[in-house]
Formats: C-alpha cells, structure tokens, sequence
C-alpha cells in the first residue's frame, strides 16, 4: 500500500501524450491552446475614431476657430474621407476611419449643432480640447505578427474572440483522451428497472458521465457481471491497441472480494499494475496501471463516496496535466471549523460544507455521514478536506488543501 502523495506521483508520471489537433473555433471552448495567437495586421488596423462628433484639423481650434462647417459624413466600415478645407469639419461616427487631413475628435456632447441654409455647422461649448483626443490609434493594441495570446492558455470565451479578430477560424489544441467508463457488479441493475431487495440501481456510471461532461470530456459506459470470462472478454477489446479509448475509467469490482475480478482480469491481460491501494479513507482499494501500447487504466472503489474522491483527487488533476493545464496540481486551502480527530494512519479526505466568513476566508464545515457507500450525504457536501496521515489530530483554524466539487 502506498501514500496518497506516491500515488499521485506515479499517476503524474504516466500522463496521456496528447497531441495538437485543429478544431472550430466554436467547438474550442475550455481547451488548452497549442499554438500562438499572432495579429494578422496592426491592432486597431487604422486610427480609429472612438466617439460619436466632428473631426477637425486642431491646428484650426489653436487658431481660434471655434465654429465649423461639415463637409460630410465618415461612417463606421466605408472608406477613408478627406478634409477638403482645414477650417471645416467631417462628421464621424464611432468605430470609423479617423479622415486624412483630420487629427482631433469632439464629442456632439461638447457641441451646439445649427443648420444656416441648408449647410450644417458646430460650434464648440467648451475650450478643453487637447490634440489626438478621443482617437483610438492604429497599432496601438499591438502591431502585425505580435503574439496576442500564449500556447498553454486554457481557452474561454476572451481568446476565441481574440481568434476571430485575427481570422482565425480553426485552433490548435490539446487532443482529448476518450473514455470509456466500465462499471461491474450482480447487484447493479438499469436506472430504469425496478431492483429487486438484493439489487441497486447503477449510479456511478451516471455520476462519472455527469462529471467528465462538465470537463467538457467524451466518454462511452458499459456494464459488466460478475463474470471473469466476460468481463475478460469485454475489456480485452477495450485495451486493444486499435480501440478507439485511451483511458478506461472502471467503479467497482476492484477489492478483495471473491467477486472482484478486475485487479486479476487486468493482469491476464498484460495491463502493467503501477499500484493497488492506497494509504487513505476512503477510497483505500484504488488500482493504477497502464498497456505498453499506453492506454490508462483508473479502477476506482465502487462504493459511491470512494469512487467521487478519487475521481477528483487523482482522474481530473492527471486529466489537466495531460492536457497541458498550468497549474494541473494546484488547491485551494480551507480553514477547518472545528477540531476533528482520525486515528488510523491515513490521508482522510474530510467531506465538508463551505463558507466564506467576514475576513473572506473559506471556512469547511466538517459533515457527518454513513461512510463511503452514503452518496445522498454528497449532497450537502461542497468537496472534500485532505487531512494529512501523519497526524492524528486536527484543530480548528488550521488550513487544509480543499479538493471541491461543487
């Protein structure tokens, strides 16, 4: 049996080698970019007017003209005008070409407009004009060829408009793992059926799809009795090298019952086991391995509690890193609210209920349940508190790594 921190040592050393893949932009959504985003041309493209007025010539208002006449109109998206006569004006409008023979933008707010037949002039309401104002320059966001945004950001909605600003249409980003999740055991039934006394309707399938899809991951799930030649059978066409999965997510059937047949099924099969085990609570029984062709394997403990914190703790860190997330590892602390006390030698992943308190710190409620099999307790939980195995006490106040879910 090994640590929690040798398990995710060894897991972080086996990561998925995922490649760069061209996708649509719109399909691009919380994927981590694998190329640099350059502008295309100077960002503004052109000296943009960034306020609805008049463009003037300043050296005429220095002059002491404060009164102008409109030649015509520039609108946002037409082409560039020209200023016939340096004491009159060219009606602009936001977003549009700044006109050639023009340097300074006035506000209509800073403007009395007067029609004198059939000729439309403005007059000024205020002396506080400053050369350049309200002009948004060409080049002055970044100049062509200069990189916008770095590989390695995890993409929201800011980069892709950032992408299609610059014609981008496709990106390079991480390829996804694809995963199958395989649960197994007798006593699990459909979801639609009507269990028996003995049986249980099949849960965790549901829960892992739910949890890979809020990661924005694909996933197939399958079921499987408890029959060693079948499941045998079934998961030998999964490991295959040309099956299209490339990670296999089992719950269940990973003990050391007379019908937990996974851990010995995997061997048969030539899956290298990289652990079987691990020194915490709960979720003690979790097996880690790989094929030499590099599919992963997760076996998760199958009693619901189990399978969530270690799906958390060891599947979604290992499936950030892969996919080149900075910051893969990374938790968040939480301050316990009252002093809890665990004996055995374990990590023990606390289930806990969150707040923040008046000096905004996250504050972790610990919550009472029926142990790794109360899933229904999950649902006043907020995520889980690591509480270290070398320690047996733990006092109120003191910050743990918080592992959240909700």
């Amino acid at each position: 049996m090994i640590s929690s921190e040798e398990a995710t040592q060894i897991i972080h050393n086996h990561l998925f080698l995922s490649k760069p893949v061209a996708v649509k932009l719109l399909k691009i959504l919380g994927r981590t970019l694998r190329e640099d985003i350059m502008a295309d041309r100077d960002l503004p493209p052109f000296d943009r007017v960034t306020m609805d007025g008049i463009a003037i010539d300043y050296q005429a208002f220095a002059d002491g003209r404060t009164t102008f006449e409109v030649e015509c109109t520039q609108f946002a998206g037409k082409p560039q005008l020209l200023l016939a006569s340096k004491e009159a004006c060219i009606e602009v409008m936001t977003g549009a070409m700044l006109p050639i023979g023009t340097d300074t933008v006035i506000r209509y707010e800073d403007l009395e407009r007067e029609e004198r037949e059939k000729s439309l002039f403005f007059t000024l309401k205020t002396d506080k004009i400053k050369k350049g104002q309200n002009i948004h320059y060409q080049g002055n966001d970044c100049k062509q060829a200069e990189v916008l945004v770095k590989a390695g950001v995890k993409i929201s909605p800011v980069e892709i408009n950032v992408a299609a600003a610059v014609g981008k249409s496709h990106l390079m980003v991480s390829q996804k793992p694809l995963f199958a999740i395989v649960s197994n055991g007798d006593e699990l039934i459909d979801i639609e059926s009507e269990p028996l006394t003995y049986q249980i309707r099949r849960s965790n399938t549901y829960l892992l799809l739910a949890a890979l899809e809020k990661l924005r991951i694909k996933a197939d799930s399958f079921h499987l009795p408890d029959k060693q030649a079948i499941i045998e059978a079934k998961l030998a066409k999964m490991l295959d090298p040309a099956s299209v999965f490339d990670v296999i997510l089992l719950t269940g059937g990973v003990s050391a019952g007379k019908a937990d047949f996974i851990p010995t099924t995997l061997a048969n099969l030539g899956v290298k086991k990289l652990f079987h085990q691990v020194a915490q609570r709960p979720g003690k029984p979790f097996w880690f391995g790989r094929t030499e062709a590099g599919k992963t394997v997760f076996a998760l403990p199958g009693n619901p509690v189990s399978t969530f914190i270690c799906f958390h703790k060891y599947v979604v860190p290992w499936l950030k890193a892969s996919l080149l997330e900075a910051d893969a590892l990374a938790l968040p602390k939480a301050m316990l609210e009252k002093d809890v006390t665990f004996l055995p030698k374990l990590t023990y992943f606390l289930q806990v209920k969150t707040y923040l308190n008046e000096n905004q710190q996250l504050v972790a409620t610990p919550l009472e349940g029926g142990g790794s099999g109360d899933f229904a307790n999950l649902l006043e939980c907020d995520g889980f508190l690591e509480l270290p195995a070398e320690r047996t006490e733990f006092k109120a106040g003191e910050m743990f790594n918080f592992i959240q879910y909700r």
